[in-house]
């Protein structure tokens, strides 16, 4: 059974490390609503929401993953559990200083 895209979106919110009132912030997505998306209230997320997900540089790496859970990690496209924080990061990605 293929994975839900709320579940997705909650998967990739956690594995950069942030809250629902971050990922607002950013998005510009309103907290209750990405709440009934990850929660599967809502099943079927708008293609405005997608847009903001994929076309954000932040979350721009899980698009391929967030729409056919297919991944390349040699073209930056990977899923949450290949993210650089991970799942089960405990220091905040603000404090992290990547290499571009």
């Amino acid at each position: 059974m293929p994975m839900l895209i709320g579940k997705k979106l909650r998967d990739i919110r956690e594995a950069e490390g942030l809250t629902r009132e971050e990922l607002a912030e950013i998005t510009g997505i309103p907290v209750p609503t990405m709440k009934r998306y990850e929660t599967g209230r809502i099943a079927n997320v708008g293609s405005d929401t997608l847009t903001k997900f994929t076309q954000h540089p932040r979350f721009s790496k899980y698009a391929l993953w967030l729409m056919t859970n297919q991944v390349v990690p040699e073209s930056g496209q990977i899923s949450p559990s290949l993210s650089p924080d991970g799942y089960t990061s405990t220091c905040s990605p603000q404090k992290i200083q990547k290499a571009g």
